[in-house]
């Protein structure tokens, strides 16, 4: 029998324990996971994206802010944006300006695009000619030669589009994290992206909203059946209220 040391004997018992536990311990995982559905009242899957304008955005590092999450529709058919999702953007930039939101309801707005950048810029550079067409239908050059189906069309726009803005061409601003999702790992793990979707066949989401508490929990999802039927900023403004007042 071969006499081993103590020591020599005890390094070699370590290395085989040590060995052991490589074989058997768990792998480790990538702090990046698999995105799913979101559910109310569990934490929202978190995620990290590049941002439009610039560096990258992880979610959970937003943890104690409110966050809203927008997912816009993007295109609504081939060539042709979401005028409502350019609307809403337009909304918000205007109470941003006169209330600042973020400032007031410790909140963050984030948007998330299923496309790369250069789409991204577009649809940003676009919006000012989408609200002139907005006023277009709210204010018809000569309202009196309209018939049955033009005036209704009117008043509908004035309902679903009832303030007036507008933008300077070229100088849009993007205050809120624009979030590029060009391999749409995170929308289609939320299930929101679609190839067809509201009777159209393109690229686009589907236009959905979530407010993340300040402990990253989804009090809040909408997920849109019609394209008209989107929340209002007043109407998210206050169910972030509620949030804050632990309602």
């Amino acid at each position: 029998m071969k006499y081993i040391p103590m020591k020599t004997a005890h390094l070699t018992l370590c290395l085989i324990l040590i060995s052991g536990m490589a074989l058997s311990a768990p792998p480790i995982f990538s702090q990046e996971q698999e995105v799913k559905p979101a559910l109310l009242g569990e934490p929202m899957p978190d995620f990290t994206l590049p941002a439009y304008q610039g560096g990258e955005l992880t979610l959970s590092s937003l943890r104690g802010k409110n966050v809203l999450i927008i997912f816009p529709r993007g295109y609504a058919a081939e060539g042709r944006w979401c005028t409502i999702c350019n609307y809403k953007y337009a909304e918000l930039l205007d109470l941003e300006k006169r209330e600042q939101l973020r400032k007031k309801y410790n909140l963050e707005i984030v948007y998330v695009f299923p496309y790369g950048k250069d789409i991204v810029k577009q649809w940003l550079e676009v919006l000012p000619v989408q609200l002139e067409k907005i006023k277009g239908w709210k204010y018809p050059a000569e309202p009196d030669k309209q018939d049955e189906k033009a005036k209704n069309w009117t008043e509908r726009a004035r309902k679903i589009f009832p303030k007036d803005l507008t933008e300077e061409k070229g100088n849009v601003p993007a205050p809120f994290p624009f979030l590029i999702d060009e391999d749409r790992k995170v929308t289609k793990g939320l299930g929101l992206f679609s190839a067809e979707w509201g009777g159209s066949k393109v690229d686009q989401l589907i236009p959905s909203e979530f407010i993340i508490d300040k402990n990253g929990i989804v009090q809040f999802k909408y997920i849109g059946q019609n394209t008209m039927d989107r929340p209002s900023p007043d109407y998210l403004l206050k169910m972030v209220e509620m949030i804050n007042q632990g309602k």
